[in-house]
Protein backbone atom coordinates (compact mmCIF):
# COMPACT_ATOMS: atom_id res chain seq x y z
CA UNK A 1 0.00 0.00 0.00
CA UNK A 2 1.19 3.48 -0.89
CA UNK A 3 0.04 7.03 -0.27
CA UNK A 4 0.47 8.60 -3.68
CA UNK A 5 1.23 12.28 -4.24
CA UNK A 6 0.21 14.23 -7.33
CA UNK A 7 3.32 15.80 -8.85
CA UNK A 8 1.34 18.71 -10.30
CA UNK A 9 -0.44 19.96 -7.16
CA UNK A 10 1.55 18.13 -4.45
CA UNK A 11 -1.51 16.75 -2.64
CA UNK A 12 -1.27 13.32 -0.98
CA UNK A 13 -4.01 10.69 -1.22
CA UNK A 14 -4.95 7.91 1.19
CA UNK A 15 -3.50 4.42 1.00
CA UNK A 16 -4.08 2.44 -2.19
CA UNK A 17 -2.54 -0.56 -3.91
CA UNK A 18 -2.51 1.12 -7.32
CA UNK A 19 -1.66 4.57 -8.63
CA UNK A 20 -4.81 6.76 -8.72
CA UNK A 21 -6.23 7.28 -12.19
CA UNK A 22 -6.98 10.97 -11.64
CA UNK A 23 -6.39 13.87 -9.24
CA UNK A 24 -9.47 15.48 -7.69
CA UNK A 25 -7.64 18.77 -7.24
CA UNK A 26 -6.07 19.03 -10.70
CA UNK A 27 -9.10 17.93 -12.72
CA UNK A 28 -11.03 21.00 -11.61
CA UNK A 29 -11.14 24.37 -13.33
CA UNK A 30 -9.15 26.21 -10.65
CA UNK A 31 -6.12 23.94 -11.24
CA UNK A 32 -4.93 21.93 -14.25
CA UNK A 33 -3.52 18.60 -15.36
CA UNK A 34 0.06 18.93 -16.60
CA UNK A 35 0.35 19.02 -20.41
CA UNK A 36 2.65 16.00 -20.09
CA UNK A 37 -0.07 14.06 -18.27
CA UNK A 38 -0.90 13.06 -14.72
CA UNK A 39 2.13 11.76 -12.80
CA UNK A 40 2.56 10.54 -9.24
CA UNK A 41 5.22 10.06 -6.60
CA UNK A 42 5.39 9.18 -2.89
CA UNK A 43 7.09 10.79 0.07
CA UNK A 44 9.52 7.88 0.15
CA UNK A 45 10.46 8.48 -3.49
CA UNK A 46 10.87 12.20 -2.89
CA UNK A 47 13.34 11.48 -0.08
CA UNK A 48 15.53 9.66 -2.63
CA UNK A 49 15.60 12.74 -4.84
CA UNK A 50 17.37 16.04 -4.17
CA UNK A 51 14.60 17.82 -2.28
CA UNK A 52 15.20 19.73 0.92
CA UNK A 53 13.25 22.29 2.93
CA UNK A 54 14.74 25.68 3.60
CA UNK A 55 13.49 27.08 6.90
CA UNK A 56 14.26 30.79 7.14
CA UNK A 57 13.62 33.40 9.80
CA UNK A 58 11.62 36.19 8.13
CA UNK A 59 11.15 38.39 11.17
CA UNK A 60 10.65 37.87 14.92
CA UNK A 61 8.27 34.94 15.44
CA UNK A 62 7.86 34.11 11.76
CA UNK A 63 9.68 31.43 9.75
CA UNK A 64 9.14 30.49 6.11
CA UNK A 65 9.28 26.86 4.95
CA UNK A 66 10.07 26.36 1.27
CA UNK A 67 11.01 23.21 -0.69
CA UNK A 68 14.00 23.36 -3.03
CA UNK A 69 14.12 22.59 -5.87
CA UNK A 70 10.55 23.76 -6.39
CA UNK A 71 7.93 21.01 -6.22
CA UNK A 72 4.35 21.07 -7.55
CA UNK A 73 2.74 24.49 -7.02
CA UNK A 74 5.83 25.77 -5.22
CA UNK A 75 4.12 27.41 -2.24
CA UNK A 76 5.73 28.64 0.95
CA UNK A 77 4.40 27.57 4.36
CA UNK A 78 4.92 29.68 7.48
CA UNK A 79 5.65 28.80 11.10
CA UNK A 80 4.16 31.41 13.43
CA UNK A 81 5.36 31.58 17.04
CA UNK A 82 2.78 33.31 19.21
CA UNK A 83 3.31 33.39 22.99
CA UNK A 84 4.56 29.79 23.14
CA UNK A 85 2.03 28.54 20.58
CA UNK A 86 3.50 27.31 17.26
CA UNK A 87 1.23 27.28 14.22
CA UNK A 88 2.08 26.00 10.76
CA UNK A 89 0.14 28.07 8.24
CA UNK A 90 -0.39 26.16 4.98
CA UNK A 91 1.82 23.20 4.21
CA UNK A 92 4.46 21.92 1.82
CA UNK A 93 4.59 18.34 0.57
CA UNK A 94 8.15 17.38 1.41
CA UNK A 95 8.91 16.23 4.96
CA UNK A 96 12.16 14.60 6.06
CA UNK A 97 14.19 14.07 9.24
CA UNK A 98 16.16 17.29 8.79
CA UNK A 99 12.91 19.27 8.60
CA UNK A 100 11.46 17.42 11.60
CA UNK A 101 14.56 18.12 13.68
CA UNK A 102 14.57 21.81 12.81
CA UNK A 103 10.85 22.26 13.53
CA UNK A 104 11.30 20.47 16.86
CA UNK A 105 14.25 22.73 17.65
CA UNK A 106 11.89 25.66 17.13
CA UNK A 107 9.37 24.16 19.56
CA UNK A 108 7.38 21.75 17.41
CA UNK A 109 3.83 22.42 16.23
CA UNK A 110 0.72 23.02 18.32
CA UNK A 111 -1.57 23.29 15.29
CA UNK A 112 -1.71 23.36 11.49
CA UNK A 113 -4.16 25.60 9.62
CA UNK A 114 -4.84 25.75 5.89
CA UNK A 115 -5.93 28.55 3.59
CA UNK A 116 -7.43 26.29 0.90
CA UNK A 117 -7.16 22.84 -0.78
CA UNK A 118 -4.25 23.60 -3.13
CA UNK A 119 -1.93 23.55 -0.10
CA UNK A 120 -3.25 20.49 1.72
CA UNK A 121 -0.18 18.58 0.42
CA UNK A 122 0.95 16.02 3.05
CA UNK A 123 -0.84 17.77 5.92
CA UNK A 124 -1.75 14.49 7.65
CA UNK A 125 1.91 13.37 7.62
CA UNK A 126 2.85 16.66 9.30
CA UNK A 127 0.02 16.37 11.82
CA UNK A 128 0.95 12.83 12.79
CA UNK A 129 4.65 13.65 13.02
CA UNK A 130 4.12 16.64 15.31
CA UNK A 131 0.98 15.38 17.09
CA UNK A 132 -1.00 18.43 16.00
CA UNK A 133 -4.60 19.10 14.89
CA UNK A 134 -5.35 20.40 11.39
CA UNK A 135 -7.86 23.24 10.96
CA UNK A 136 -9.83 23.31 7.68
CA UNK A 137 -13.03 25.21 7.06
CA UNK A 138 -15.97 22.84 6.69
CA UNK A 139 -16.90 24.44 3.35
CA UNK A 140 -13.83 22.78 1.82
CA UNK A 141 -14.36 19.32 3.30
CA UNK A 142 -15.11 17.83 -0.15
CA UNK A 143 -11.55 18.56 -1.33
CA UNK A 144 -9.76 16.57 1.39
CA UNK A 145 -8.01 13.66 -0.36
CA UNK A 146 -6.70 11.94 2.78
CA UNK A 147 -9.05 12.08 5.74
CA UNK A 148 -7.86 11.91 9.32
CA UNK A 149 -9.24 12.15 12.84
CA UNK A 150 -6.74 15.00 13.31
CA UNK A 151 -8.69 17.26 10.97
CA UNK A 152 -10.94 19.78 12.71
CA UNK A 153 -13.58 21.11 10.33
CA UNK A 154 -14.32 24.53 11.75
CA UNK A 155 -17.39 26.57 10.82
CA UNK A 156 -18.51 30.18 10.77
CA UNK A 157 -16.49 33.21 9.71
CA UNK A 158 -13.67 33.25 12.30
CA UNK A 159 -11.87 30.96 14.73
CA UNK A 160 -9.31 32.19 17.27
CA UNK A 161 -6.65 29.51 17.71
CA UNK A 162 -4.61 31.38 20.31
CA UNK A 163 -4.39 34.87 21.75
CA UNK A 164 -4.66 37.22 18.76
CA UNK A 165 -4.07 34.42 16.25
CA UNK A 166 -7.28 34.02 14.26
CA UNK A 167 -8.37 32.25 11.08
CA UNK A 168 -10.96 34.11 9.00
CA UNK A 169 -13.02 32.66 6.18
CA UNK A 170 -13.06 35.03 3.20
CA UNK A 171 -14.06 32.57 0.49
CA UNK A 172 -13.38 33.68 -3.06
CA UNK A 173 -10.75 31.38 -4.51
CA UNK A 174 -12.47 28.53 -2.63
CA UNK A 175 -15.70 28.70 -0.66
CA UNK A 176 -13.84 27.96 2.58
CA UNK A 177 -10.82 30.06 1.62
CA UNK A 178 -9.19 31.42 4.77
CA UNK A 179 -6.56 33.90 5.89
CA UNK A 180 -4.63 34.15 9.17
CA UNK A 181 -4.62 37.33 11.24
CA UNK A 182 -1.64 37.56 13.61
CA UNK A 183 -2.12 40.65 15.75
CA UNK A 184 1.22 40.40 17.55
CA UNK A 185 3.20 40.19 14.31
CA UNK A 186 5.28 43.08 12.97
CA UNK A 187 5.86 44.53 16.45
CA UNK A 188 2.15 44.52 17.26
CA UNK A 189 1.09 46.25 14.04
CA UNK A 190 -0.25 42.95 12.75
CA UNK A 191 0.50 40.53 9.93
CA UNK A 192 -1.94 38.84 7.56
CA UNK A 193 -0.92 35.49 6.06
CA UNK A 194 -3.15 35.20 3.01
CA UNK A 195 -2.15 32.12 1.02
CA UNK A 196 -3.48 33.23 -2.34
CA UNK A 197 -6.97 34.04 -1.10
CA UNK A 198 -5.51 37.55 -1.33
CA UNK A 199 -2.64 37.40 -3.80
CA UNK A 200 0.34 39.76 -3.80
CA UNK A 201 1.09 40.67 -7.42
CA UNK A 202 4.32 41.66 -9.20
CA UNK A 203 3.96 45.25 -8.01
CA UNK A 204 4.19 44.72 -4.25
CA UNK A 205 2.04 47.79 -3.64
CA UNK A 206 -1.00 45.86 -4.91
CA UNK A 207 -2.86 42.58 -4.41
CA UNK A 208 -5.47 40.72 -6.43
CA UNK A 209 -8.27 38.19 -6.12
CA UNK A 210 -9.07 35.29 -8.46
CA UNK A 211 -11.24 32.22 -8.75
CA UNK A 212 -8.49 30.52 -10.77
CA UNK A 213 -4.97 31.90 -11.04
CA UNK A 214 -3.52 29.48 -13.62
CA UNK A 215 -6.64 29.68 -15.78
CA UNK A 216 -7.22 33.42 -15.23
CA UNK A 217 -10.85 33.20 -14.09
CA UNK A 218 -11.79 36.33 -12.11
CA UNK A 219 -14.08 36.64 -9.12
CA UNK A 220 -17.35 38.59 -9.26
CA UNK A 221 -17.19 42.24 -8.18
CA UNK A 222 -19.66 41.62 -5.35
CA UNK A 223 -17.47 38.89 -3.86
CA UNK A 224 -14.34 41.04 -3.98
CA UNK A 225 -16.20 43.86 -2.23
CA UNK A 226 -17.31 41.39 0.46
CA UNK A 227 -13.77 40.08 0.98
CA UNK A 228 -12.28 43.56 1.22
CA UNK A 229 -14.96 44.69 3.66
CA UNK A 230 -14.17 41.74 5.94
CA UNK A 231 -10.40 42.32 5.73
CA UNK A 232 -10.87 45.99 6.63
CA UNK A 233 -11.77 44.85 10.16
CA UNK A 234 -8.56 42.84 10.64
CA UNK A 235 -5.43 44.19 12.33
CA UNK A 236 -2.50 44.03 9.91
CA UNK A 237 0.03 46.37 8.38
CA UNK A 238 2.09 43.67 6.63
CA UNK A 239 0.94 40.83 4.38
CA UNK A 240 2.68 37.61 3.27
CA UNK A 241 1.24 35.49 0.47
CA UNK A 242 1.94 31.84 -0.34
CA UNK A 243 4.74 32.63 -2.79
CA UNK A 244 6.96 34.68 -0.52
CA UNK A 245 5.70 37.98 -1.84
CA UNK A 246 5.29 40.61 0.86
CA UNK A 247 3.42 43.89 1.18
CA UNK A 248 5.73 45.40 3.79
CA UNK A 249 3.81 48.51 4.83
CA UNK A 250 0.20 49.76 4.89
CA UNK A 251 -1.03 46.34 3.76
CA UNK A 252 -4.66 46.74 4.82
CA UNK A 253 -4.88 50.03 2.94
CA UNK A 254 -3.32 48.33 -0.10
CA UNK A 255 -5.90 45.56 0.03
CA UNK A 256 -8.72 48.12 0.04
CA UNK A 257 -7.29 50.12 -2.86
CA UNK A 258 -6.62 46.94 -4.84
CA UNK A 259 -10.19 45.75 -4.34
CA UNK A 260 -11.51 49.11 -5.53
CA UNK A 261 -9.34 48.91 -8.66
CA UNK A 262 -10.38 45.32 -9.35
CA UNK A 263 -14.07 46.17 -9.10
CA UNK A 264 -13.65 49.20 -11.37
CA UNK A 265 -11.96 46.99 -13.97
CA UNK A 266 -14.76 44.41 -13.86
CA UNK A 267 -17.40 47.10 -14.14
CA UNK A 268 -15.68 48.85 -17.06
CA UNK A 269 -14.81 52.01 -15.11
CA UNK A 270 -11.02 51.65 -14.86
CA UNK A 271 -10.00 52.00 -18.51
CA UNK A 272 -11.34 52.29 -22.04
CA UNK A 273 -10.03 49.71 -24.50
Amino acid sequence: MQRYICRTCGVQYGESTEVPDHCLICEEERQYVSPTGQTWTTLEEMKKESFKNEIKLEEPGLYSVKTEPEFAIGQTAYLVQNEGFNLLWDCVTFLDEETINEINRLGGLDAIALSHPHYYSTQVEWAETFDAPIYIHEDDREWVTRDSSRIVYWSGESLELHNGLTIHRLGGHFKGGAVLEWKAGYDGKGILLSGDIIQVVADREWVSFMYSYPNLIPLPAAKVKEMAAAAAGFQFERLYNAFHRIVKENANERVQKSAERYVKALEGRLFDT
